[in-house]
C-alpha cells in the first residue's frame, strides 16, 4: 500500500517530464522557421540588381550574413546568464523568472528589425542605403538566427543528456530543413516574388518565436526510453524531407496550378505539426508506467485544493534501471564531467583541442558556406534556369538537414555502442567535401546537383558534430558560448573563400554587361582551392582525432 505523500510526489513526476518533450516539440518548430539565411540564394539576385552590386560588393554584403548567423558569443552569454538553470517549478509561471524565452525575445526583435529595414530599402520605400548600412541590416537579420539556435539547441541539451548527439542533431537538422520550407512558404503564397520574400522572412519567424517561446523550458529529468521518442522526431523529419525532395522534383516536371500548390502547402503544414505524437506518446508510456493503485487514485487527488503548486513535490524518475544492460548505463553516465572538468570559454582557448576545432570549421564550415552564398551565380554561369538555381537552393537545404541529423545519430551510435571518437566523423566528413569541391570545379553536365549534395551533407554534418563535440570535451555548462564562438570559423572562413577567392576570380573573369561570367572557367580555380582548404581540414581533424581519442576512452570506460 502506498501512502498519500508518495502517491503525490510520484504523480508529479509526470508533468516535468511531458514538459520536456513539449519543449522540444516547441523548439523543433522553432527551428523550422528561423534559417532565413539559408534563403539567400532566392532573393541575392533581386538585393543585386536593387542596389546596384557587383559579384565581390555582394559577397562582402553575404559575409556580413554569415558573421551575424554564427557569430553567437552574445547569445551564449545570455543563454548562460539567465537560462542555464533547469526549471525549478516553482510558482504558477515559473517561465517568468528567466529562462531560454529571455533568448528567443531577444533573437525575434532583431530578426524583425534586420529583414524588415532590408524589405523597405530593396523595395525603394527608403533610399538606397550605403553598402555599410546594408550590410549592417543583413547582420542585424542573421544574428537573431544565433540567439534562436542557441535557446533551442543548449535547452535540448540540458533536457537529453545521455543522447546528445542525437538531439543536437534533430535540432540542427531542422535548422538546415527550414531553408526548403520557407522556400515552400514563400513559393506558394508570394508567387516567386523575391523582395515579398524579404518580408516573409521579417514576420514569419518573429511570430512562431514569440507563440512558442514561452514552451521551451529545461527540466533535467532522469532518461527514459528516450531513444524510442527521439527517433520519432528522427522519422518524422525524414518524412518532410523526403516529402520536400519530392515537390522539388516534380515542380521541374509540372508546372503547379494554384489549386495545387496550396494543396501541398497544407500537406506540409500537417506533416511540421506531426511532432505532437510524440508528446502524446511519451505521456502516455508515463501514466502507464505508474501503478495502478496511483493511476486508479489521480482522479481523486487532482481536485485537492493543497494540490495547486504540484512541481514542488516532484523527485527522482520511477525508471527500472535493471531494464537496461549495466554496461550502458555506465557508458551514459560516465560521459557527464563533474564540475572540476567543466571549462568556461576562456579556458577552452587555453587549450589545442579549441584551436583544431576552430581551424577544422573554417576549412569545412567557411568553404560549405561560400558555396551556399554563390550558388546561384555558379548555376546561372554554368547556364542553369531559374527554376533550376531554385531548386538547387532547396536542394542544399534538404542535403544540409540530411547531414546534421545523420551525423548527430550515427556518431551517437558508434560512440556509445562502440566507443568510436567523435572527431573521426569530421575527418571523413571533411574527406568527402573535398570530393564535392572537385565535383563542382569539373563542370560537367549536372555537376552542381552531385556536387552540392556532398557539400551540403557534409557541410551539415559539421553543424552536428561541432557542438557535440563541445559539450563532451568541455562541458554542458558553458556550452553555449564555446560552441558559438568556434561557429566564428565559419564566416571568417566564408569571408575569406567568398570574397578574397571566388568573388575575386569571377570579377577578373567577368565580361560584358553586368559583370557577368559565363562558362566552367568562372568558378573553377576557386574551386580547386577549396578543394585543397579542405583537404586541409582533413589533417587538422585528424590530428584532433589523436589528441580526444585516450579522452573519449576514459570517459566511455571502454
Amino acid at each position: 500500500m502506498i501512502d498519500s505523500y508518495t502517491l503525490i510526489r510520484e504523480i508529479h513526476t509526470i508533468p516535468m517530464e511531458s514538459s520536456k518533450w513539449l519543449a522540444a516539440v516547441a523548439s523543433i518548430w522553432i527551428q523550422c522557421s528561423s534559417g532565413a539565411s539559408y534563403a539567400f540564394g532566392i532573393y541575392s539576385p533581386v538585393l543585386k540588381s536593387s542596389q546596384a552590386y557587383d559579384q565581390s560588393t555582394l559577397d562582402t554584403v553575404s559575409v556580413f550574413k554569415d558573421i551575424g548567423a554564427n557569430a553567437g558569443i552574445l547569445s551564449g552569454l545570455l543563454y548562460t546568464a539567465v537560462a542555464a538553470t533547469p526549471s525549478s517549478g516553482t510558482g504558477r509561471f515559473p517561465f517568468l523568472h528567466g529562462g531560454p524565452w529571455v533568448v528567443h525575445l531577444a533573437g525575434a526583435v532583431q530578426c524583425f528589425a534586420g529583414y524588415f529595414f532590408m524589405w523597405l530599402a530593396v523595395t525603394g520605400i527608403i533610399d538606397r542605403p550605403p553598402m555599410a548600412v546594408m550590410s549592417l541590416f543583413m547582420f542585424i537579420a542573421a544574428h537573431a538566427q544565433t540567439f534562436l539556435n542557441t535557446a533551442n539547441v543548449v535547452a535540448a541539451v540540458q533536457n537529453f543528456p545521455d543522447h546528445s548527439g542525437t538531439i543536437v542533431g534533430i535540432m540542427k537538422g531542422f535548422l538546415g530543413l527550414s531553408g526548403a520550407i520557407l522556400i515552400q512558404v514563400y513559393q506558394t503564397l508570394f508567387n516567386n516574388n523575391p523582395s515579398s520574400l524579404i518580408l516573409m522572412l521579417a514576420l514569419l519567424p518573429t511570430i512562431v518565436t514569440l507563440m512558442l517561446m514561452f514552451l521551451v523550458t529545461v527540466h533535467e529529468t532522469p532518461s527514459r526510453n528516450e531513444e524510442k521518442h527521439l527517433n520519432g522526431f528522427l522519422l518524422i523529419s525524414l518524412v518532410i524531407a523526403a516529402y520536400l525532395l519530392f515537390l522539388r522534383i516534380l515542380e521541374n516536371v509540372v508546372i503547379f496550378p494554384q489549386w495545387a500548390k496550396i494543396i501541398t502547402f497544407l500537406v506540409l503544414l500537417a506533416l511540421l505539426c506531426s511532432p505532437i505524437i510524440v508528446v502524446v506518446k511519451a505521456q502516455r508510456v508515463d501514466l502507464e508506467r505508474l501503478p495502478p493503485s496511483i493511476t486508479s487514485s489521480t482522479s481523486l487527488l487532482i481536485d485537492e485544493p493543497e494540490l495547486e503548486s504540484p512541481n514542488k513535490l516532484a523527485i527522482e524518475s520511477l525508471t527500472d534501471y535493471d531494464e537496461v544492460p549495466t554496461d550502458t548505463v555506465q557508458r551514459k553516465a560516465s560521459f557527464i564531467l563533474q564540475p572540476d572538468e567543466q571549462k568556461n570559454l576562456w579556458q577552452a582557448m587555453c587549450t589545442i583541442d579549441f584551436w583544431f576545432l576552430f581551424f577544422a570549421m573554417i576549412c569545412g564550415m567557411g568553404s560549405g558556406l561560400a558555396t551556399i552564398n554563390n550558388i546561384s551565380q555558379i548555376g546561372e554561369s554554368l547556364g542553369y534556369t531559374t527554376l533550376a538555381r531554385s531548386t538547387l537552393v532547396s536542394f542544399w537545404s534538404i542535403w544540409n538537414f540530411l547531414g546534421r541529423l545523420g551525423a548527430g545519430y550515427v556518431s551517437d551510435i558508434f560512440l556509445l555502442r562502440r566507443g568510436c571518437p567523435r572527431p573521426l566523423f569530421m575527418v571523413f566528413t571533411l574527406a568527402a567535401m573535398t570530393g564535392g569541391h572537385v565535383i563542382i570545379a569539373s563542370g560537367f553536365p549536372g555537376n552542381l546537383y552531385v556536387g552540392s549534395l556532398l557539400v551540403g551533407i557534409c557541410y551539415g554534418s559539421q553543424w552536428s558534430l561541432m557542438p557535440t563535440i563541445t559539450k563532451e570535451i568541455f562541458g554542458v555548462v558553458h556550452m553555449g558560448t564555446i560552441f558559438n564562438t568556434i561557429s566564428i570559423a565559419s564566416p571568417v572562413g566564408s569571408y575569406f573563400f567568398s570574397v578574397r577567392v571566388i568573388g575575386y576570380i569571377y570579377d577578373k573573369e567577368a565580361s560584358g554587361e553586368g559583370n557577368s561570367c559565363f562558362g566552367t572557367h568562372c568558378f573553377m580555380l576557386s574551386y580547386f582551392i577549396l578543394a585543397s582548404v579542405s583537404l586541409f581540414g582533413v589533417l587538422v581533424a585528424l590530428a584532433l582525432f589523436y589528441r580526444t581519442r585516450r579522452f573519449y576512452s576514459r570517459v566511455l570506460l571502454c
